[in-house]
């Protein structure tokens, strides 16, 4: 039996943003996508960051001091909480005040990733020791796919 990666686990399915996206589409965009968060890529592509709803409601609540340790905060894209129990109209009730707010503004310049060719056990290890409930999953710098707390508990549950 062969030892299974993070790329035989993932979901291919990753829904990056830019960093030069309005914070108020942004709110649209995740509702719509029905996520909690986001990569952050720039113009040329390049993975720079994370953003998630947390991100937002901070920076709708603290008015002027929307960032948090000049951003030398957690990752929140990767953990859950309760900013995945906001709903579409939680988000539009904010009222972000500053139309200029840009996700760049906001987002965390922190990427939690693993390689592709990582072992199933590498990347539990490496959830459990950052308290993440998701991990980038790369390759060659780029991003590949996602893996989720669902988706290492679906693997523990399959029967042989």
């Amino acid at each position: 039996m062969t030892k299974r990666t993070a790329e035989d686990i993932m979901n291919p399915e990753v829904i990056s943003v830019t960093d030069q996206m309005a914070v108020k589409e942004l709110a649209s965009f995740l509702t719509d996508q029905e996520i909690s968060g986001a990569p952050v890529e720039d113009e040329k592509g390049a993975l720079i960051g994370v953003v998630s709803v947390t991100d937002i409601v901070r920076a709708a609540s603290s008015g002027g001091d929307r960032l948090m340790n000049g951003h030398d905060c957690e990752a929140h894209f990767y953990t859950r909480g309760w900013e995945e129990r906001l709903s579409a109209y939680d988000l539009e009730m904010l009222h972000l005040q500053d139309d200029e707010l840009r996700v760049r503004d906001i987002m965390t310049p922190s990427v939690f990733a693993i390689e592709a060719a990582a072992p199933v056990a590498a990347v539990a290890q490496s959830m459990m020791d950052s308290h993440l409930h998701r991990l980038l999953v790369v390759r060659e710098g780029k991003v590949v796919g996602l893996v989720s707390t669902s988706d290492m508990l679906a693997l523990l549950s399959e029967t042989d």
